[in-house]
This record gives structure tokens, C-alpha cells and sequence, in this order.
């Protein structure tokens, strides 16, 4: 689906910026960047947003799956049974 006609970037383009790591785009500006290009009217600043919203809460609840004692999201359906421990661990800096 396109989401910036102005730059003709699809939600496909936006997500393949969005891989793990300290250089992930953590804003729209930086998603433009990594596109090689720049907004230009900014009417797909939100959609772009919440596609990084979705991509980047997708990956925290892989990484909850794989340790949920750890995970610092209110995640109730992953941590039931361990809703003491969860949120005193999370804290902890571990």
C-alpha cells in the first residue's frame, strides 16, 4: 500500500528501514532518511508512525515471548502466572 505519494514510499518501504539494532529508525524524519529522501507535504507522518508503532511492538512482543520474565510491557496474556515477578525483574536494569 502507498503511504507517501508525494515520495512514492510503500508500508513495505517503511518497514524494510525498521530492523533491530541501535540504527532503527526511531522517528518519521529518520524513516525518511533511511529511504533516501524527505517529506515533502507530511500528510503521511502518522501513517508512517504507526507503521513503526505496529513493526516495533510486534518485535517487543517476539522478544517478550522468548524471556517474558524480563519484558518491561504489560503484557498480562504473556506474563500470567508471573505478574509479581514480572514488573520487580523489569526494574531490576538485568
Amino acid at each position: 500500500m502507498i503511504v507517501c505519494s508525494c515520495n512514492v514510499l510503500s508500508d513495505g518501504d517503511v518497514k524494510s528501514c525498521l530492523a533491530p539494532g541501535p540504527g532503527c529508525p526511531r522517528t518519521p524524519a529518520q524513516v525518511y532518511t533511511c529511504l533516501g529522501c524527505s517529506p515533502d507535504c507530511g500528510r503521511c507522518a502518522r501513517t508512517i508512525r504507526s507503521i513503526m508503532d505496529q513493526a516495533l511492538r510486534a518485535a517487543a512482543e517476539e522478544a517478550c515471548g522468548a524471556c517474558p520474565l524480563t519484558c518491561g510491557l504489560d503484557h498480562e496474556h504473556v506474563h500470567r502466572g508471573h505478574a509479581e515477578q514480572a514488573p520487580a525483574l523489569a526494574n531490576a536494569n538485568i
